[in-house]
C-alpha cells in the first residue's frame, strides 16, 4: 500500500454560517467506527442522546477487528485472581509508566489503572466473555483461549519496578480475538440506539463563529452531507500509518514497512482538528510489530549484523521491535539451537524455519554475514553465563537461558512470519508498524488547542488521539486505551 496522500481535498474548516440546510440533525456524531467509536457510541446512547456513528468503510470494525484482540486490564480483576495472581492499580501504573516509554501521560494511566477492575466488568456486562486460565509462554497471539497472558511484566526492567502480574486479558476465542470484540461492542452500542451510517467519510469540521464544533460535512457516494451535532462530535478515526505523506512529516521511521491497518488509517481526524487549531502529542512514535516467534527468541538470541546481542529476548516482543528498527535498522537475526526450536510447538511457529544452518558459530557467522569471528565470541559469553543461569548484560530469566549447543541456526527476520489463518509471501522489512501519536486531549476526551485550551464540542479518543503511550507501547494498550477513553468521550460529548 503506497498511503493515501495528505494533499487534496481541503480540511478547512467549514463556517456554519453557510450551512443553508443540514441533511441530518442529532445531539452526538462520532467519525469512526473501532473500538473507540463504539464504545463512545454506546456510553452515549445509553445517556439518552441521539447518537450517529460516521464509517468511511462498508461496515464496522476496522483495525479493532483485525487485532489480536488483547485488552490490557489489571488491578486486581477476577481473571487475575482465579489464576492466582495479585495485582494493584498502582503496580499496574508504576509498570505502565515505565513501559509505554518517555512521555507516557502520567494522568491518563493513573485513571485508567485506577477504574481498569471498573472497565472489565464494563466489557463484560456488554457480553465480552474472558476465559480464566493463563496461557504461560511468550507469544504474539496464544493459539488457546486461554484468557490471561503475560506482555513482558515478568521481564527485566519491568521486574525491579512493579510486582509482576500479567494483565493481557483475551476474549474467549482462538488465535485473534479482535473480530469478537467489535462484534459485541458494536451490537451493543446498536442495542443503546446509536445509528449507524456507513460508506460516509468525514471531509471537514462545522463550526460555529465563536468557535464551537457543531457538526461535519460528510461524502457519501459522491455526494455532500451536513450533519448537525447539538451536543458534540467524537474523533474515532484512528492513526495515520497510511499517509505516507504524514509518515514522512512526522515519523519518517515508520515509512516502508507494512502498516498494521485496515487500510484507513489516513490521519484524517487529525488533520481536520489540526486545521481547527488542535495540537498534537508524540507524533513521531510508533509501535513495531518485528517478524519472529517470540518462543524462538526467548530460547535463542537477537543479534544484529554485528553479531552481538542489543536486548533481553524474553521481553515484550514489540520492545524488541522497537529496538531492532530505530537502532539497528531491521538488520537482526534471531539465533537458537535445535532443542530450543523443537521446544516450541509446530502449531506456533507459524511456518517460520531457520534460513541458516551449521555445526559452529564461526561457520554460521560467515553464512550471516558477520564481521568474522563475532558471533563466536557472542555464543560463547552467552553460554559461559547460561551454565550458571545468569544472564549480566541483558538480564534474561534464569527460566530461558541455557547454554546453545551444536548445530546452530538462524533466522533472518526480514524472511517475516504470518498467522496460520493467513497465507502468501510475507518477507519484508522485518517490521509491521503503527502509528501511536495524535490530538492532545483531556482524561474526557475534549481536543486541546494550542495553548491548552479545550475547543468546544470536540472530543477524540483511540488512535486519532494521543492516549496513554510516550514512546513505548504494550499489546493491549491500543483497545484497552481505545475503549476506556472511548467511553469517557463519548459521556463527556453527550452531557455538553
Amino acid at each position: 500500500m503506497t498511503g493515501i496522500p495528505s494533499t487534496g481535498r481541503s480540511v478547512t474548516p467549514r463556517s456554519a454560517t453557510e450551512i443553508r440546510q443540514y441533511d441530518l440533525e442529532t445531539d452526538v456524531v462520532i467519525v469512526g467506527y473501532g473500538c473507540a467509536g463504539a464504545a463512545a457510541a454506546f456510553e452515549a446512547a445509553t445517556t439518552g442522546a441521539e447518537v450517529v456513528v460516521l464509517d468511511r468503510t462498508s461496515g464496522p470494525g476496522g483495525a479493532s477487528a483485525m487485532s489480536g484482540g488483547e485488552i490490557y486490564l489489571g488491578g486486581g480483576t477476577p481473571i487475575q485472581r482465579a489464576c492466582g495472581f495479585e495485582d494493584s492499580p498502582e503496580q499496574m501504573a508504576a509498570f505502565l509508566r515505565s513501559a509505554l516509554g518517555p512521555g507516557a501521560d502520567a494522568e491518563k494511566i493513573a485513571r485508567y489503572c485506577a477504574d481498569s477492575v471498573e472497565h472489565y466488568h464494563w466489557l463484560v456486562a456488554r457480553g465480552v466473555p474472558f476465559k480464566p486460565s493463563l496461557w504461560d509462554a511468550p507469544a504474539w497471539v496464544p493459539p488457546t483461549d486461554d484468557g490471561l497472558m503475560w506482555l513482558g511484566e515478568s521481564s527485566r526492567p519491568f521486574t525491579e519496578i512493579a510486582a509482576p502480574a500479567p494483565r493481557g486479558h483475551r476474549p474467549t476465542a482462538h488465535d485473534f480475538g479482535g473480530k469478537l470484540l467489535m462484534e459485541v461492542l458494536v451490537a451493543a452500542a446498536e442495542t443503546a440506539g446509536a445509528m449507524a451510517h456507513f460508506d460516509t467519510t468525514a471531509t471537514n469540521l462545522l463550526v460555529a463563529e465563536d468557535g464551537t464544533v457543531v457538526g461535519v460535512a460528510a461524502r457519501r457516494y459522491g455526494r455532500e452531507q451536513t450533519i448537525l451535532a447539538r451536543r458534540g462530535v467524537v474523533l474515532t478515526t484512528g492513526g495515520f500509518v497510511d499517509n505516507d505523506a504524514m509518515l514522512a512529516a512526522h515519523a519518517p521511521r515508520l515509512r516502508g514497512h507494512t502498516k498494521v491497518s485496515a487500510g484507513t488509517d489516513d490521519g484524517s481526524g487529525i488533520r481536520m482538528a489540526q486545521a481547527l487549531g488542535a495540537a498534537v502529542r508524540h507524533m513521531s512514535a510508533g509501535q513495531v510489530g518485528i517478524s519472529l516467534i517470540p518462543g524462538f527468541a526467548a530460547r535463542g538470541m537477537v543479534v544484529n549484523d554485528r553479531g552481538q546481542r542489543f536486548v533481553n529476548e524474553d521481553t515484550y516482543p514489540g520492545r524488541i521491535g522497537q529496538a531492532a528498527l530505530f537502532r539497528q535498522e531491521m538488520n537482526v537475526w534471531v539465533v537458537l539451537d535445535e532443542e530450543g526450536y523443537e521446544a516450541v510447538p509446530e502449531p506456533q511457529r507459524w511456518g517460520v524455519r531457520p534460513t541458516h544452518v551449521a555445526e559452529t558459530a564461526d561457520e554460521l557467522g560467515e553464512l550471516m554475514g558477520l564481521p568474522p569471528g563475532a558471533l563466536t565470541a557472542t555464543v560463547s559469553r552467552y553460554n559461559e553465563f547460561a551454565s550458571r543461569g545468569i544472564d549480566p548484560d541483558f538480564h534474561k530469566a534464569e527460566r530461558w537461558l541455557r547454554p546453545l549447543t551444536a548445530p546452530l541456526a538462524a533466522i533472518d527476520v526480514k524472511a517475516g512470519v504470518r498467522p496460520p489463518a493467513e497465507s502468501g509471501d510475507r518477507r519484508g522489512t522485518g517490521a509491521s508498524v503503527f502509528t501511536l501519536g495524535g490530538l492532545h486531549t483531556t482524561v474526557d476526551g475534549e481536543v486541546l488547542d494550542l495553548n491548552g485550551d479545550p475547543i468546544p464540542r470536540l472530543y477524540a479518543a483511540g488512535r486519532a488521539a494521543s492516549g496513554l503511550h510516550g514512546e513505548g507501547y504494550i499489546s493491549g494498550t491500543s483497545l484497552g486505551d481505545g475503549t476506556f477513553f472511548g467511553r469517557l468521550a463519548g459521556r463527556a460529548a453527550a452531557r455538553t
